[in-house]
Order: structure tokens, then sequence, then C-alpha cells
């Protein structure tokens, strides 16, 4: 695992970069993306180089991480609408190569369907991830087996918490939302993690230093053999014992 400590506007250039370089590489790559307020500079680095001719992302296949359970597509805060507001409006990518765990309708049977449709597609070959601030990845919570495929997930009160920023008042945050589970990220052929701020600085220190338990599902990473975390030096801030 490697750590580098960079300010965010170099995290999302490099990570971008990375993204570009896996597309040029492999024009029908498979990438995996996440949401949050994390990613957001990582994609909009990457619409700038679509639109400066850098990058064409037509043949590319994308699989998200999450969505929330309750919210279709047309909802502005749903999963679904913030990739296609966020990203995919903005460059050549086909939609329909672009996947997001449903969260209406029959979501429990679909989402079992998911990590086939992933295998199918050839697995990701490059996954980006945030984390929470008790060390979950997607909306895999301390607990979660590390085992786990996508599932559906019942959000943690911190969780929810965390996220009420997006929404008008915590009373309209989901509280389930089908995620990949911790076993389906592992298969990404590679993994970039960012974290910011003081809030991830304790989750930040126990995926760096403590040992691997599912009571801090990111551990898990620890495992991969390719996985590069990207941090600001608040959240590396507790790593030094600040």
């Amino acid at each position: 695992m490697k750590v580098k400590v960079c300010t965010k506007e170099k995290m999302d250039e490099e990570i971008a970069n990375l993204f570009i370089d896996t597309v040029k590489a492999n024009p029908k790559c498979v990438l995996g993306f996440a949401t949050g307020s994390s990613p957001l500079g990582v994609y909009n680095n990457l619409i700038k180089a679509y639109n400066n001719n850098e990058v064409s992302f037509k043949d590319v296949t994308s699989f998200n991480l999450d969505e929330y359970v309750g919210l279709d597509e047309n909802n502005e805060q749903s999963y679904r609408y913030f990739m296609n507001h966020n990203l995919f409006d903005h460059i050549d990518i086909n939609k329909e190569n672009t996947h997001v765990p449903c969260g209406v309708g029959d979501y429990e049977a679909k989402a079992q369907e998911y990590d086939n449709e992933i295998a199918s597609a050839g697995g990701i070959d490059l996954q980006i991830l945030g984390i929470g601030s008790d060390g979950h990845i997607a909306f895999n919570e301390p607990g979660t087996p590390f085992d786990s495929l996508t599932h559906v997930a019942d959000l943690k009160e911190s969780t929810i918490q965390d996220n009420s920023r997006f929404f008008n008042s915590i009373e309209e945050v989901p509280t389930k939302a089908v995620t990949m589970g911790l076993a389906s990220i592992m298969k990404a052929k590679k993994i970039v993690l960012i974290a910011t701020g003081l809030n991830k600085a304790k989750a930040i220190k126990g995926l760096i230093l403590d040992l691997i338990d599912v009571k801090l599902p990111c551990s898990i990473l620890r495992k991969h053999p390719d996985v590069t975390i990207y941090v600001d030096k608040d959240a590396y801030s507790k790593v030094l014992g600040k």
C-alpha cells in the first residue's frame, strides 16, 4: 500500500491522470466510480481532459459503488443523478455502459446480480474510493464481513449524520443503501482512495497503523496488491501523532 501526502489539487490531478492513462492504455477498460465530495475534483479534471480532446470515454464501461434505497435516477440526491450531473453528461461515455446499483423496485434481487455484471465486463481496472469518518468504504459499515459481495446495507447513525450535509435535513437521508461489498471492491485490479480533512484522520490512522479488523472496514485494503492512499496533511495528522 502506497501513501501520498499532498494537496487536494495535486491528488485530483494525479488521480485524474491515472484514469486517463488507464483509458488510453485500454479504451475498453472498466472504471469504478464513487460519489460524494471526495472525487469531484477528479471528475472535473476528466471533463477538462475530454473537452481538450486528450481522451475519449466512448468505449469505457463503468460501475459505481453504491446507491441509496428509495431514490430513483430523477432524484437529485440519488447517486445516478450525481454521476450524470457531475461526469457522464459532460463526456462521451455511452450511458448504457454506465452502471449504478438499483435502489428502487426489486433492488435486493438486482444487488445479487451486480457482481456478475462486473465479472462479465472483465472486472474493474481502476476503482476510486472515499472513506467515512468511521472507516467505512462504499456503504460497508463497521462489522461488515470481509467476504461480503454487493448487498443492501443499513446505514449507521454516523454515516447518516455525515451525509446529511447533502440533504435539507437529516430526516431526508435514506437509512439503507445498495453497496458493493468489501470482497467486490477488493477484486478491482487497482484502487485509489482519497481522504481529506481532520474528520478523516482517525480512520486513516487506523487504515495505516492498526490491525486488519472488520471493525474498521477500510483496513481490508492493506491486503490488496495495488492500493494508493491519497491524503492531505490534516487527514494524515494522526499517523504522525499530532
